[in-house]
């Protein structure tokens, strides 16, 4: 017989370990963190390629609940923060609750028993409801490219980093300039025989003020820890202000371009270069990226810029969009992940017999972020419309954590045998106010195409709004928004009556 919790999360980063500890702190005990992995820490496990560390920083980039006053660096590495991570599993009690090597196969609402059949890589496990903390950054997104399975040297992804193959004097071309290629290409700069960077589109690119944070400072966030939550706090309302910039005022943004022209002068003193690595777009409507040392290292000797993207390999030629042709011995993918065509979605089935990758063909939608249309007492922690595009996601996860604790409340308020299941009316007016809010905002009106847009062109990754307007939003679930269905005697019942 099928081990039956009450809640059932997916995933162990920051979202689904974040989702455990409300759990406990809601009483809920009668719950399992299902990873597919063989330890936990989410993005910050799977991302261990060289120079791999937060564009966040760090004393913002933790939970409010949790905080760490020993943070080594004002901007922290991988290893500290999956480090963090652990600790957080261990201080609040999760170790028990976690299986490891538990993949999702397959997860399934039972209509007549009111719960979610769920079969993992290790059996099957039933939960009365479903947390998805499997994160938009969990799965790599490699092109397809004409005579790849051919190319006779070394090909991954940069969130799959082969750590047994030796980069020192081979040519290698990274493709792409995203977050994850700006911290590869200055660590490996030094070791490669020759750099080919093809990038498609420039990113903006700001210095990175990190250092070092002294033994006085960590000494004073362990002694009074008031000094570490005003410090948070003062990270948080810089961000606060400047996000208005990004969804108000997009033109305003002119000043922060010339700021990061002038980081461009600094590292690049060849004119052609310096022009090929200009964005034509609205600083903003990308991320904006941290680092001081990419352009330095990309001005370097053994450094070639194409400015267009891979089109095709031949052997070990790789041949750009503008025909360019290089000889390499590895090729390494910084092209992101799937974000708005999460895999995960194809393998949830909903109360109508679809999957949830078949309910968002048309691009994910859901309310609040968190639930969708079809899919009763399914939970996303970081769904449609949560991204941030300046500050910290842990941010919007606590925001998410409060709208589960007030789910879990309400759920249990009903009686058992209840479900909860978005109106559709309720859905569409959510998500018109956050797309009409969004054409304002740069992410739309500044010129670039972004993995912030689906196949349809429409941004159903960015929040286009405050922190605080989310928390405010997500504060507590509105009963008006959903449908009640209760289970008798093995039938559904209620007012719409789950198939």
């Amino acid at each position: 017989m099928a081990e039956h919790v009450r809640v059932a999360v997916i995933g162990s980063g920051f979202g689904g370990l974040g989702a455990a500890v409300r759990l406990r702190r809601e009483g809920i005990t009668d719950f399992v963190v299902l990873e597919r992995a063989g330890s936990i820490g989410g993005t910050w496990r799977d991302n261990s390629y060289p120079g791999c560390a937060c564009d966040v920083p760090s004393h913002l980039y933790s939970f409010s609940f949790a905080p760490n006053p020993d943070w080594p660096r004002t901007f922290s590495g991988r290893r500290h923060i999956r480090a963090y991570l652990e600790r957080v599993a261990d201080t609040f009690g999760l170790r028990p609750h976690i299986r490891l090597n538990h993949e999702l196969r397959l997860a399934r609402w039972i209509a007549e028993r009111a719960h979610w059949e769920i079969e993992t890589t290790r059996g099957i496990i039933t939960a009365d409801v479903v947390v998805s903390a499997t994160g938009a950054l969990s799965d790599p997104k490699v092109p397809e490219v004409p005579g790849l399975d051919s190319f006779p040297g070394k090909v991954f992804h940069s969130a799959r980093w082969d750590h047994g193959y030796d980069l020192r004097g081979k040519r290698v071309a990274v493709i792409g300039t995203g977050a994850s290629a700006i911290q590869i290409v200055p660590a490996i700069q030094p070791d490669v025989a020759r750099l080919t960077l093809f990038q498609r589109t420039p990113p903006w690119v700001m210095p990175r003020a990190d250092r070092a944070i002294s033994g006085a400072e960590r000494w004073l966030h362990r002694t009074v820890p008031v000094t570490g939550a005003a410090r948070r706090g003062l990270l948080w309302g810089i961000r606060e202000l400047q996000v208005q910039a990004f969804t108000k005022w997009p033109q305003e943004l002119g000043l922060v371009e010339l700021l990061a022209k002038a980081n461009i002068a600094r590292g690049v003193k060849d004119p052609a270069l310096r022009a090929k690595l200009t964005p034509s777009y609205r600083i903003g409507c990308k991320r904006i990226l941290l680092s001081s040392e990419y352009y330095p290292a990309l001005a370097r000797p053994n450094v070639d810029v194409v400015a267009s993207g891979l089109a095709e390999v031949r052997g070990s030629t790789v041949v750009a969009a503008d025909s360019t042709e290089t000889e390499v011995d590895a090729i390494i993918f910084g092209t992101g992940f799937h974000v708005t065509d999460m895999p995960v979605a194809e393998r949830v089935v909903g109360a109508d017999g679809i999957t949830l990758a078949e309910a968002w063909k048309d691009g994910m939608e859901s309310l609040r972020g968190a639930t969708a249309v079809g899919f009763p007492n399914w939970m996303t922690v970081i769904g449609p419309n949560t991204g941030l595009g300046n500050t910290s996601m842990i941010l919007v996860i606590e925001a998410q954590l409060n709208y589960l604790g007030d789910y879990l409340r309400t759920l249990g308020s009903l009686g058992a045998g209840a479900a909860l299941i978005p109106r559709q009316a309720a859905v569409d007016a959510w998500n018109h106010r956050v797309q009409e809010r969004m054409k304002r905002t740069v992410w739309a009106t500044g010129g670039c195409t972004s993995w912030y847009l689906d196949a349809n062109g429409r941004n159903t990754t960015i929040w286009p709004g405050t922190t605080t307007e989310f928390r405010r939003a997500t504060r507590a679930v509105d009963l008006g928004e959903y449908d009640i269905v209760r289970v008798w005697d093995g039938k559904p019942r209620g007012k719409e009556a789950l198939r």
